[in-house]
């Protein structure tokens, strides 16, 4: 008997655009991709850029950046490039300046001295801030070639549910509301080799 539907073929219903999220296939074998929903905070003819959403670290962002005041949020891999960097997601929009609006109430990056004097005089709290080690990046075309090859699927989540915080759940949770199809992607081992 043959089977009426294909479990790998992904059905992108939306596109790759700044604001949506990838939820790479069950068995991307990538260190930093693997299970993993990455936020496009550009997406352009030049290229992408995102930020992994459920790879937290066991360290504080004073772990990290030496010289930076207190403030009680978690950290995540963001992604392969330039991990000795550090970037952030925010809710406070142009009180940072030169941030970029990515959703509704969800900026990228911005004036680093800023962020620093308001984390200072008790402006931004914990859950206003996500803070990332590295980036995800695509060169021209690289992402739409590995939409074509379905290693991604395209979604959508808003501005609370990304601010949440690092969650190891995360890719579960996203694709058991992604259709039928894709929730059995939930069950399949991380490595079938083993089974």
């Amino acid at each position: 008997m043959e089977l009426d539907i294909d479990f790998f073929n992904i059905e992108n219903n939306k596109v790759a655009k700044q604001g949506r999220v990838l939820i790479s296939e069950p068995f991307l074998n990538d260190t930093y991709f693997r299970r993993s929903v990455v936020l496009l905070t550009e997406h352009t003819q030049e290229g992408s850029v995102g930020f992994v959403l459920n790879k937290p670290v066991d360290l504080s962002v004073n772990d990290v950046l030496s010289d930076f005041p207190e403030i009680e949020t978690e950290i995540s891999i963001g992604g392969p490039v330039n991990t000795n960097t550090v970037h952030y997601l925010h809710t406070l929009g142009t009180a940072i300046p030169n941030s970029v609006q990515v959703l509704d109430n969800l900026y990228w990056g911005g004036d680093f001295d800023a962020v620093k004097e308001m984390i200072t005089s008790g402006k931004i709290k914990g859950q206003e801030i996500r803070f990332f080690l590295g980036y995800a990046g695509w060169s021209p075309n690289q992402l739409d070639n590995e939409l074509s090859e379905n290693a991604w699927l395209v979604s959508e989540m808003n501005a609370e549910q990304i601010m949440k915080g690092p969650d190891n759940n995360l890719w579960k949770d996203i694709l058991k509301k992604s259709g039928d199809k894709y929730k059995t992607w939930v069950n399949f081992p991380e490595n079938p080799g083993l089974n």
